[in-house]
């Protein structure tokens, strides 16, 4: 009897230790995640920031052609509302080479070989998770990158997953074209955060 009182009164006091462990290796696990979704989306963001400022660029030769103006933003930038998963948008950048080291949205050097119509091309959608195994359970979709091959066609690299929805809406501006992304990242549970940055174009009227 007397064993049994004292496991029942070990019980008592180590049955509240136990829970707070759990929780607080619950909070430390959602902290990760959170934490994990946060550098995802910065990468993301900085990559489609990227390819916006470099929207329409020319080098010396053409500009000394077309007099050193800026570019209209109907070829090189182009934006398709609802296309992707969950009504994700998607952004497609153009831009000629520069004379010196530019890489592309998968860390490709950008080269002639790289271009078509002596553009290269630089493109960002969301599309289903299509590597995720049999029975684990989908955490959003997955952002990819379009780019261009050596031979110059288009081929398409998933940069990242967790991607809930993404989407571009073009800002008035003074200089240039400023464009407001937004992007909610999740775990396929119980975190969504939502992302939002403003980035302007430097070479498009």
């Amino acid at each position: 009897m007397e064993c049994l009182v004292g496991l029942a009164l070990s019980l008592v006091l180590v049955a509240p230790l136990i829970k707070n462990s759990g929780e607080f290796i619950a909070k430390q696990i959602q902290y990760e995640k959170s934490q994990s979704l946060t550098a995802e989306a910065d990468r993301a963001l900085e990559l489609i920031g990227r390819a916006i400022r470099m929207a329409g660029y020319q080098n010396a030769h053409s500009a000394i052609a077309s007099m050193g103006k800026k570019s209209s933003s109907g070829n090189y930038i182009q934006i398709q509302k609802n296309s992707g998963y969950r009504g994700s948008d998607s952004l497609m950048v153009k831009q000629e080479i520069s004379q010196g080291v530019d890489f592309d949205c998968i860390g490709n050097t950008l080269s002639k070989e790289r271009t078509k119509n002596n553009l290269a091309q630089q493109g960002f959608l969301v599309d289903r998770q299509a590597s995720a195994p049999k029975g684990v359970k989908v955490n959003g979709g997955s952002l990819i990158c379009q780019s261009l091959d050596r031979q110059g066609r288009i081929q398409n690299t998933t940069l990242m997953n967790g991607i809930h929805h993404l989407s571009f809406e073009p800002l008035p501006a003074s200089t240039g074209k400023a464009f407001k992304v937004k992007l909610e990242m999740t775990d396929g549970g119980s975190i969504l955060k939502r992302f939002e940055r403003i980035f302007t174009t430097r070479n498009l009227l």
